[in-house]
């Protein structure tokens, strides 16, 4: 298989192809084989998805000379996590912005987990006063990067906002040519794949990948910031963007776009009891680590269909997780009752 996004500058940050694995203590209880996409073992400072990701930002950067830096994302994000330990695995300067997204004063979300790893790593640390302004956040970066020119710098943005050319998507474009090519060698064909859905990087090049590849199999998007509605159409617009900087003849209707926002109240950042209940039982059923943000909610859902028995005895489905436990430090209060 020739891959969409071969042409495209890039690097090398994690360890590929991760492992694809039987959850077989999970499958045993619900009597269906659930399998698990391993992307939060893609190293790089804990690894997770944004690695995939960073391999095109990053090969953007250096293409263009870049020396430094600059991204944006919350107090626990994994993504800012992920720049500051791939560029100082490149020798880049970097500085991140971190936005007040989630309203949480325990201490231990604004010192532990992400943002200490960031502090570990010496990242110069701006603040945005506003979590839900992805243009205002991106324009704070890009006055920064000017100053920053003005000093000799070569500073290159990776943006937040779905105005520009989405490079991260291109990750999972090729992550999901990877498990096409996992599935196909062990001979297994999924009825469902589920992923979550944020910034809509990793579902939209998820989706256009199997799309790309001739694989017909839904692709269940698990929403964490956004309502189902308004996350359709960001993926919509960024699928667009994708297809269109890649330059490939494909259509992706709107109705093959699955966003299920069960699990997102009250918000992004804030799990739920079905949230926390899910890292639990992932935890104590197979000692795999979950994160309250991203890949709880996501096998929270996985988890309410397995209840439901939305798969028989033959079944596989296959869970994508994205890696972010590291942020489960920031959440004392999950295991503060002693269960």
């Amino acid at each position: 298989m020739v891959s969409l996004v071969k042409d495209f500058p890039r690097v090398h940050l994690g360890h590929t192809p991760t492992p694809l694995e039987l959850m077989k203590n999970i499958s045993a209880e619900f009597a269906t084989n659930v399998w698990i996409k391993r992307d939060d073992c893609t190293g790089l400072a804990f690894g997770g998805n944004k690695t995939r990701q960073l391999d095109f930002y990053i090969g953007q950067a250096i293409h263009q000379g870049a020396d430094t830096l600059l991204t944006t994302g919350a107090v626990q994000s994994n993504h800012v996590r992920t720049t500051v330990a791939a560029a100082r695995k490149l020798g880049l300067e970097v500085e991140v912005q971190l936005e007040h997204r989630v309203d949480r004063e325990q201490p231990e979300y604004h010192r532990s987990g992400n943002p200490y790893l960031v502090r570990l790593m010496g990242a110069h640390i701006n603040y945005y006063p506003v979590g839900e302004d992805e243009d205002g956040a991106d324009k704070a970066l890009e006055v920064r990067a000017a100053e920053l020119a003005k000093q000799g710098r070569k500073p290159f943005v990776i943006p937040l906002s779905n105005a520009h050319t989405p490079y991260g998507a291109m990750g999972y474009v090729e992550g999901a040519e990877e498990l096409l090519a996992q599935l196909n060698a062990m001979n297994i064909d999924p009825v469902r794949f589920i992923v979550p859905t944020g910034s809509a990087s990793t579902h939209s090049g998820f989706l256009l990948g199997m799309r790309a590849s001739g694989c017909d199999i839904p692709v269940h998007g698990v929403c964490v910031r956004r309502d189902g509605v308004s996350q359709q159409q960001r993926v919509g617009n960024k699928l667009k963007s994708v297809i269109d900087a890649i330059g490939c003849d494909i259509s992706i209707p709107d109705d093959d776009i699955i966003c299920d926002d069960s699990q997102l109240a009250p918000g992004y950042g804030l799990p739920n009891d079905d949230t926390i209940a899910a890292i639990k039982h992932m935890a104590r059923s197979e000692g795999i680590l979950l994160d309250p943000t991203y890949s709880g909610k996501t096998f929270a859902v996985l988890l309410d269909m397995l209840h439901r028995g939305d798969f028989g005895a033959d079944d596989h489905v296959v869970f994508l997780h994205t890696g972010g436990a590291v942020s489960l430090f920031g959440y004392p209060e999950l295991v503060e009752d002693g269960h």
